[in-house]
């Protein structure tokens, strides 16, 4: 249903890095740049956009969709080497359905990011 999405940051230049650092694991990586920094897989559906001066960004929950566990592992531990608060490590969440797999942490303007596996172990 969604073509893409983007969200306002306080420091494009960091957040990018952030973002590079997270989505590698997920097959995303830049797509469109400079400006506001389109990431995706084959065409830019996640976006990166400066807050206007003088605005904080809104808090966001933003779920990417992972291959296989292991991605969301790895999505995880990028996440943490990159210095972001972990909200829940990769864990299954049965209360959403049986296998769904997914890692919860913060990124540098506090958004609730997720990479999420739906498959079975």
């Amino acid at each position: 249903m969604l073509d893409h999405f983007s969200v306002q940051v306080r420091d494009l230049p960091a957040s990018a890095a952030f973002y590079d650092k997270v989505l590698a694991p997920l097959g995303g990586r830049r797509i469109m740049e400079p400006g506001p920094i389109g990431y995706g897989v084959d065409s830019p559906d996640f976006w990166l956009v400066p807050a206007s001066a003088g605005t904080e960004p809104l808090e966001a929950h933003i779920a990417f969709t992972a291959p296989d566990r292991a991605a969301v592992q790895a999505f995880h531990d990028a996440a943490v080497a990159a210095g972001a608060e972990v909200l829940h490590a990769p864990r299954v969440w049965p209360e959403y359905h049986p296998t769904y797999f997914g890692a919860f942490v913060r990124d540098p303007d506090g958004n609730n990011v997720e990479a999420v596996c739906h498959r079975p172990g």
